[in-house]
Parts: C-alpha cells; structure tokens; sequence
C-alpha cells in the first residue's frame, strides 16, 4: 500500500494550487529565481508579498522553511506560513498544512486536523490531497475506516492521472474492498498507472495476468483502452 503523499515539489502546477490565483511580476521574480536555484533572491522577492497577505507567497515561504531551501530548515515556521495561506482558501497550503499534521512535523501529531486541511483541498480538486484522503478513510486515520468512501476519493484522484491513487484502486479491485472483487478492473488500474511510468505498478499487473483466463485478460485490456480514451473518466 502507498504511503501518504508527501508534500509535492515546488512546481507551476503546485504554486498555482487552484484556479484564479494570479501571478504578480515580483512573484514571477521570485519563481524564476527559486527555479535557477538562487533561493536567496526568492525569498527577498516572496517575504514581502507574504507579509502583505498574498497566499501564493505565503505557501512557496512555507515550502523553503520546510525543506530548508535558501534558510534554516524550520517545520514550525513552514506550518505557520502554511496556514496563513490556507485560512485563505489555498489549496496548495491546505494539502501540505495536512501534512505535516499527519506527519507531526512542527506541530504535534494529529490525524483529525489532518482530515480537516486535506478534506478542504480535497474539495477544490487537489489531486493529491483527494488520494491521501482515500488513505486516511482507508486506513481510519482521522476518520472512521472506510472502504467505500478511500475508493471514492481514489477514483477522483486517479481521474485526474495520480499514479499512486490508480495503484491503490488496482489493490481495492484485487482485494474486493469498497468494490467488488474484479481481477480485470485490477489489471486495467495497475496498467493505467504503469502506463505512467510506475514500476509497482507493472508488476503488479504482470503477476496477476498470470492468475487470468485469456478471456479475462482481453476484457481488462478493452477496459485500459476505453479509460484512456475517456481520460480516465468514468472508469
């Protein structure tokens, strides 16, 4: 089973978070520079817009403070700029604040809070924030264990391309958990994500072709073909 997502790289797709977040020209300084690898510059660019209540900067100030890019790693600081940005309704800042909640860095431990940060980002389609929420329901962390609804959350996450909440449905398909047990449906998850590039992924899939008929085989690879062609919607 895969683990929580950790908190994603510091990407475009990341730093926009959600839509309608707009991009200031001395953010897009500060971005340029942290991707150069001249931290110091982006964070003379960033502090001053997060100070003023900008949550875009104040989340990319929370990614450095936790990974220690350009200052002293500092998780306490990172949680604190993380919420500043998601009481603003910053996806990006409510999945990483969740967290670092599951994960008790710079605050205690706390499944429940977790639920709460990762459950909002969720909400506004962040995908990995809909997979760790899968997790949490089905590993009853924060929230009473769930097959059903991990899968619901899966499925939305695995609509969107996440490789790890495809992996995870093949499992709930093999192991007949929130679903019907259906080998095919495994098989047409695990190849949807090692199409992707997952190597568990792929082997999964190759041991339990080995367990099905030819007939069963064909009807998973129909399966993989009618997902991708509906962009994994609907699958």
């Amino acid at each position: 089973m895969r683990n929580l997502t950790v908190t994603l790289c510091l990407t475009l797709t990341v730093l926009l978070g959600s839509a309608g977040v707009s991009w200031g020209a001395d953010y897009l300084t500060g971005l340029t520079a942290y991707r150069s690898g001249d931290y110091a510059t982006a964070l003379r660019e960033w502090t001053p817009l997060a100070e003023q209540g900008d949550a875009l900067a104040q989340s990319s100030l929370g990614f450095m403070y936790e990974k220690g890019r350009g200052v002293l790693q500092n998780y306490k600081i990172a949680v604190r700029w993380y919420r500043l940005a998601a009481e603003q309704g910053y996806a990006s800042a409510q999945y990483n604040l969740g967290v670092m909640y599951e994960k008790g860095k710079g605050v205690p431990r706390d499944y429940k809070t977790a639920v709460k940060w990762t459950r909002l980002a969720a909400e506004q389609g962040h995908a990995s924030a809909q997979y760790n929420l899968g997790l949490m329901y089905e590993k009853g962390r924060g929230v009473p264990e769930g097959d059903k609804e991990a899968v619901k959350w899966y499925n939305l996450a695995a609509e969107q391309g996440n490789a790890d909440a495809q992996y995870n449905l093949g499992l709930m398909y093999k192991r007949g958990q929130g679903v019907l047990q259906d080998n095919a449906y495994a098989h047409m998850w695990w190849n949807i994500a090692a199409s992707s590039g997952d190597k568990i992924a792929s082997r999964s899939r190759d041991i339990i072709t080995k367990r099905m008929t030819p007939a069963d085989i064909s009807t998973a690879q129909d399966l993989f073909r009618e997902c991708v062609r509906k962009k994994y919607k609907g699958c």
